[in-house]
């Protein structure tokens, strides 16, 4: 693959080059959509306990790692977006540790505006799909995306530890190993996932433009809104749709998603059986009543 990688550069056989790449990522996917559940678990943060550890988890990644954000005293990273939001994380089955996570910001009114509509709405000069333009109901953002250092498969030494947020092989099997660089994209399958079931139609994200082209190998395809600008590294706007996110996903990772939505589908249905009456208030508040 690091060879392969060279060759995109050179002119005229650059483009069979991206074919082979996206050939090889699809038949990777489609051999871990086997073993993924096995060690990694998609599920809905519905109850005060699990976004609380989601907020811990952000604010390890987001406030000690990155420094996006100044580090908090009681160790959670929150706003509040996160009041209008629904929470998906991927958890390590063997050790019941939380492993990543994304959220799904949603909006129900004009004072609930997303974070590229606040921050970034400048940075949108294709304002034929820009958020302001649809329904508040039917729009969302993916937003927060963290994964622990220690799920990050890494070229480094053996013996490097979580100080460089290396993973110590030696804890994991290597079939766990070839799982773990897929947890970020799983999560966006959990975000896709959690939009299809609010109904959801139009969604936006503020990513780094690498990461998008690296989302189009495996046909997860976004229409890139505007030009890169300074929000927590160079990011860009991007939009997609339910039509663009399936109409090329390529059939591995149709496979990793239909997975993904069992998985979450069980999640809720499970808790909503152990909720409390205000729990089961906040499940409404968040969207997720049926």
């Amino acid at each position: 693959m690091k060879h392969l990688k060279k060759l995109q550069k050179i002119p005229l056989i650059g483009g069979l080059v991206n074919i082979a790449i996206s050939h090889l990522a699809n038949s990777d996917a489609s051999s871990i959509s086997s073993h993924f559940s096995q060690f990694l678990r998609s599920e809905l943060a519905n109850t005060e306990e699990l976004k609380r550890e989601i907020y811990r988890l952000r604010h390890q990644v987001y406030c000690s790692e990155l420094k996006f954000e100044e580090e908090k005293p009681d160790g959670i990273e929150a706003d509040n977006f996160d009041l209008h939001s629904v929470h998906c994380f991927v958890r390590h089955v063997a050790t019941n540790r939380m492993a990543g996570t994304v959220r799904l910001i949603t909006s129900s009114n004009q004072d609930q505006l997303l974070p590229i509509e606040k921050f970034c709405s400048h940075s949108i000069t294709d304002t034929t799909l820009a958020p302001w333009l649809f329904p508040r109901e039917d729009i969302c953002e993916i937003s927060r995306l963290a994964v622990l250092s220690d799920f990050r498969r890494r070229q480094v030494d053996q013996f490097a530890g979580a100080a460089t947020g290396a993973i110590n092989i030696k804890s994991y099997s290597e079939t766990e190993l070839r799982c773990f660089p897929y947890i970020a994209i799983c999560l966006y399958l959990a975000a896709a996932s959690t939009a299809f079931r609010t109904d959801k139609k139009h969604a936006y994200v503020m990513m780094e433009p690498r990461l998008a082209r690296s989302m189009a190998f495996i046909g997860i395809k976004f229409k890139q809104l505007g030009e890169a600008i300074e929000y927590h590294g160079k990011r860009a706007p991007y939009y997609i749709n339910r039509e663009m996110f399936l109409s090329e996903l390529s059939p591995g990772y149709k496979k990793l998603l239909a997975s993904i939505e069992r998985e979450l589908a069980y999640s809720e249905k499970n808790r909503g059986m152990l909720m409390t009456a205000p729990e089961q208030s906040s499940r409404v508040m968040l969207g997720l009543a049926h």
